[in-house]
């Protein structure tokens, strides 16, 4: 998902560009774990709960403030399930990837080759939109999340077991005119025809195709694909939209897009795995990294369901997601070994002061963990 009526880009939207772009500090003595843990402390400002974790070669540390479930005040824990929004994408991008490398399908095949005649409406034209430009974002078709009805009943929240099907929500968006094809543009109906693509190619369903290649050979027993059911089990973080618990939103509305739930480990663990290698050949993670600009984000460039950036002089990785009431990102190193993972469980469609306090932490603490001098001096309160 994404900041629906406000921007194109989440990381833009935090405030994580910002903390990315910006120049050095005046290094301290703080920790990378305080550091992030004043950052909870501050998101607090408008937030009812902050977690984080810091990964380090396959360890972990965590932080917590505020609360799960502000009315029954059951604390912060950073071990709940989550709604990570669009960090869905980049579990959708990888499965593209390793279909490709079976030979199974090429990043160039147009979107009309494995759905036909899906995009075809109001200049739309499906035989000239690539599955890479999906991915990255340059395919030119609207984001269903922008019309306006949509938004009313999605933040209205009162219909979570609507079953929207893929076919309406493209058919919705094909309906507005959009941007120019090879020009990056924001929109989450790219990753609902992508999902669509894994299930033309496979004949099963994406999320299956996810669970079996990804989730259950790397253990994340935490993490799940639902695409009917918004109901959560077990130990989970609510989100609130403004007093409203949204906990239970819909996520036949954003399938492919953002309709995932994870655990900052299990995250960790996914991300550590892809950058690594572990998950797609190098051919196809040159292709995953190769990457467009962000007209309003400078400093930031999209690729495959991930975002480029600069973090004390070196390259990062990252993304953020958001829907209603839950709000995650993570930004890492080149290859995965060093990561900074957050939640917040409050989302409006703006993004607040305590998502972009908390977002400057973990560029900050992840500067630590190299031994970098951080690239903005993390003042929090609270």
């Amino acid at each position: 998902m994404r900041n629906i009526t406000l921007t194109a880009a989440f990381m833009a939207a935090a405030g994580l560009t910002a903390a990315l772009g910006a120049g050095p500090a005046q290094a301290d003595d703080t920790t990378p774990l305080q550091t992030l843990q004043a950052g909870a402390q501050g998101a607090l400002s408008d937030q009812p709960g902050a977690i984080g974790a810091i990964w380090d070669h396959g360890t972990e540390q965590t932080v917590r403030a505020g609360f799960n479930d502000q009315f029954m005040r059951v604390p912060a824990d950073p071990t709940s399930q989550v709604r990570i929004g669009s960090n869905t994408k980049l579990f959708i991008s990888t499965v593209l990837l390793q279909l490709e490398a079976e030979h199974k399908l090429s990043l160039d095949d147009t979107v009309d080759h494995w759905l036909p005649g899906w995009v075809n409406a109001n200049g739309h034209d499906g035989t000239k939109i690539t599955i890479r430009q999906l991915l990255n974002m340059t395919s030119g078709i609207p984001d269903y999340l922008d019309i306006l009805d949509i938004q009313i009943w999605y933040y209205s929240d009162t219909d979570i077991h609507r079953i929207w099907s893929p076919r309406d929500l493209v058919n919705r968006a094909t309906a507005v005119s959009g941007g120019t094809v090879g020009t990056y543009d924001y929109s989450n109906t790219n990753y609902v025809l992508a999902a669509e693509i894994i299930q033309a190619v496979t004949g099963r369903a994406s999320g299956t195709e996810i669970q079996d290649r990804i989730l259950t050979p790397l253990g994340m027993k935490d993490t799940t694909y639902p695409t009917t059911d918004p109901t959560l089990h077990g130990n989970w973080m609510h989100g609130y939209f403004l007093i409203r618990d949204t906990s239970f939103s819909s996520v036949s509305l954003t399938a492919g897009a953002g309709n995932m739930v994870s655990t900052l480990h299990d995250q960790a663990v996914f991300h550590a795995a892809l950058l690594g290698g572990k998950l797609v050949p190098a051919q196809q993670m040159a292709e995953l990294k190769t990457t467009v600009p962000i007209p309003d984000a400078p400093g930031n460039s999209f690729g495959l369901g991930i975002i480029k950036a600069e973090a004390c002089g070196q390259t990062a990785w990252g993304y953020n997601g958001a829907v209603i009431g839950n709000y995650t990102s993570w930004i890492g190193n080149d290859d995965g070994t060093r990561q900074v993972l957050t939640a917040n469980n409050e989302y409006h469609g703006i993004p607040t002061k305590g998502q972009g306090t908390f977002a400057t932490a973990a560029v900050n603490a992840l500067c630590r963990t190299t031994g970098v001098s951080p690239a903005i001096k993390l003042q929090a309160t609270g």
